[in-house]
């Protein structure tokens, strides 16, 4: 259900970016410890030490925020320097740096845990989970596309359908562990596991891409 609030800030208002991040920083707790539907607005405002008209002063209603969340973290774990390359870059360290970083969110506790509420929630609120997909791993794969696309121009790779090989990127670097994290199958991989695996999947992708 949709949590709607009636009361906008007046014009001109400011807003605190402080109380923001506040505000998307109670929200990933509280989802991901209470699931979507046991995170009311109420409790995030609470969590995050302001007011609900604050809350919604920054957020319309809890889809706005469950998605601004979510944004929020993939931009912190994949910063969009990685995604720069020019002409004389060294792609492979690259996609290397990129694949590292995937590789720790999809596997970390935190992803995991989101990616299971996902799963529950998908019968229920088929919506919610596609706001989850666009803000998340949709998101990544239009940023590959992006990245592949200009280093296609550039020479450094040859790709004719950029975004069949971002999903070949995203698909290689999650592999069957991330399924094995997701049932509760396995313990997530050491530092030393997890890089052994991201040189693995780099390198047959670049097998596969590069001129």
């Amino acid at each position: 259900m949709t949590e709607i609030h009636s009361v906008s800030p007046g014009p001109g208002r400011p807003k605190d970016p402080a109380k923001r991040e506040a505000i998307l920083a109670a929200a990933q707790v509280l989802f991901l410890g209470n699931g979507y539907e046991g995170s009311s607005m109420e409790a995030i405002a609470a969590e995050a030490g302001v007011s609900k008209l604050t809350l919604y002063s920054h957020f319309k209603d809890k889809e706005a925020l469950f998605s601004a969340a979510v944004k929020t973290t993939c931009e912190t774990r994949l910063p969009r320097r990685l995604f720069q390359v020019e002409a004389d870059c060294d792609i492979e360290q690259v996609l290397l740096a990129i694949g590292g970083a995937f590789n720790e969110l999809v596997n970390s506790p935190e992803s995991i845990g989101l990616h299971r509420v996902m799963v529950a929630m998908a019968t229920q609120n088929p919506g919610l989970v596609k706001m989850f997909f666009d803000a998340g791993p949709q998101q990544l794969l239009c940023d590959l596309q992006q990245l592949f696309s200009r280093a296609d121009a550039l020479g450094l790779l040859e790709i004719d359908d950029p975004l069949r090989a971002a999903e070949h990127f995203c698909s290689l670097i999650k592999g069957a562990q991330h399924f094995r994290l997701l049932v509760g199958y396995a313990e997530a991989p050491t530092d030393e596991e997890g890089n052994l695996h991201v040189r693995d999947a780099v390198s047959v992708f670049l097998r596969a891409y590069r001129c």
